[in-house]
């Protein structure tokens, strides 16, 4: 199975709270733990890794705390889950694509062209997807692929 792990799922859940509050809005990282559910420790954590990222900005102070750095119509899934778990790949020939892979196989496997290929599939997908999209799920999606309601 593949699946994002918990630190990425919380920074994109942590990500869509900042998404609703707006650009201008600030979060304590306590707003954060009792909107989200999640441990003030975790919520601290992510948010840190989100801000080195260069997705938040942060103020200290009585009344300081986290913002966007950017619009949530300019700030993709991709670009969420590298700043807290660093490079996407489906394998680890794909992590270290430029390094001649990873796993002593490289040369003569016949799979990692294709791995490649899902790979920037993955990616380009999840470059597609933005905060704003993340909190109004219809928003920008290909009217052919919405879900058709049943009367």
């Amino acid at each position: 199975m593949i699946r994002l792990t918990k630190q990425a799922d919380y920074g994109i859940l942590l990500m869509t709270q900042f998404a609703k509050v707006g650009l201008g809005g600030m979060l304590s990282v306590s707003d954060l733990a009792t909107r989200t559910g999640l441990s003030a420790p975790m919520v601290n954590k992510t948010v840190k890794l989100l801000s080195k990222a260069g997705l938040l900005n942060s103020s200290r102070g009585v009344h300081g705390g986290y913002q966007l750095s950017r619009g949530a119509s300019a700030i993709t899934l991709e670009e969420v889950i590298i700043a807290v778990e660093g490079p996407i790949a489906l394998t680890e020939c794909q992590e270290h694509a430029g390094a001649g892979g990873g796993c002593g196989l490289h040369a003569s496997c016949p799979t990692r062209i294709n791995w490649g290929i899902i790979n920037h599939a993955l990616r380009d997908s999840l470059a597609g997807i933005t905060l704003l999209q993340m909190i109004h799920p219809l928003l920008g999606v290909p009217r052919a692929k919405r879900p058709q309601l049943r009367t």
